[in-house]
C-alpha cells in the first residue's frame, strides 16, 4: 500500500522505489545491450547452424535476467510474480531437441523483448525521479542556505539567471524573504509530488513484469 501524501516524502517505501528507478538505468543498459547484440548475432548467423545455439543462449540469458527482475520487483516494489514454467524436454532427447524446445518457448522470447521494450521507460524514470527528488529538496531548503550566496559567492541571492543579450543585461536573483519563501513553497510542492511521480513510473515496471516475465 502506498503511503499517504504527507508521509510519502519520508517513507522508506518511497526511497526503495527511487532506488529501484536509479538502479534500473545500468541494469537496463546491460539488458538492452545483451538482447540486441545476441539477437542480431543469432539472426546474422541463422543461415548457418551457429545461429540456433546463439538464439537459444540469448533466450536462456533473458530468462536469467527476468528472474533477477522479478527478485528486484519483489524486494523493492513489493510485487510478487511467479516465474514461468521451466522448459521441458524428454530425458532421452539430444541437445538439438533441447535447443528447439528453448527456441519455441514463448516466455523466453517475452523476457528478451522485455529488455528492449523497457529500455526507454527506464531511462526516463531515472532522469525524472532523480531530477524531481534533487530539485524538490534543494529548492525547499533554500531558506537554510540562502545566506551563503551574498556572503561567499558575491551574488545578491540565489541566481535564477544572469546573462547579457544585445548589450543589455538580464538577471533575476531570489533575494527578499518573500521570494525565498515562495521558492521554498514551490520546492515543498515538488517534494510532496515526487513520490506520486515515482509511483506512476514504477507502475510501468509493475505492469511489464506481470505481463512479460510471469
Amino acid at each position: 500500500m502506498a503511503p499517504g501524501l504527507w508521509r510519502a516524502p519520508f517513507a522508506a517505501s518511497t526511497y526503495r522505489e527511487i532506488g529501484y528507478t536509479v538502479a534500473s538505468l545500468p541494469i537496463a543498459i546491460v539488458g538492452f545491450t545483451f538482447a540486441v547484440t545476441m539477437f542480431a548475432l543469432g539472426m546474422g548467423l541463422f543461415v548457418t547452424v551457429l545461429g540456433l545455439p546463439v538464439l537459444a543462449a540469448a533466450l536462456a540469458g533473458a530468462q536469467g535476467l527476468g528472474a533477477a527482475e522479478r527478485g528486484r520487483a519483489r524486494t523493492q516494489l513489493g510485487l510478487e510474480v511467479a516465474g514461468p514454467a521451466a522448459v521441458r524436454t524428454p530425458r532421452d532427447a539430444g541437445a538439438w531437441a533441447g535447443m528447439r524446445a528453448r527456441l519455441s518457448d514463448g516466455a523466453g522470447w517475452r523476457a528478451l523483448l522485455f529488455q528492449v521494450v523497457m529500455f526507454p521507460p527506464r531511462v526516463a524514470s531515472f532522469v525524472l525521479s532523480v531530477t524531481f527528488l534533487v530539485t524538490g529538496w534543494v529548492v525547499a531548503l533554500l531558506p537554510a542556505y540562502s545566506w551563503v550566496f551574498p556572503r561567499y559567492v558575491d551574488w545578491p541571492g540565489y541566481r535564477v539567471f544572469d546573462y547579457t543579450s544585445g548589450g543589455e543585461r538580464h538577471a533575476f536573483y531570489l533575494e527578499s524573504p518573500v521570494q525565498i519563501a515562495g521558492a521554498s513553497l514551490l520546492g515543498l510542492a515538488i517534494v510532496f509530488l515526487t513520490p506520486k511521480l515515482v509511483r506512476a513510473l514504477t507502475n510501468i515496471d509493475r505492469a511489464a513484469v506481470r505481463s512479460m516475465l510471469g
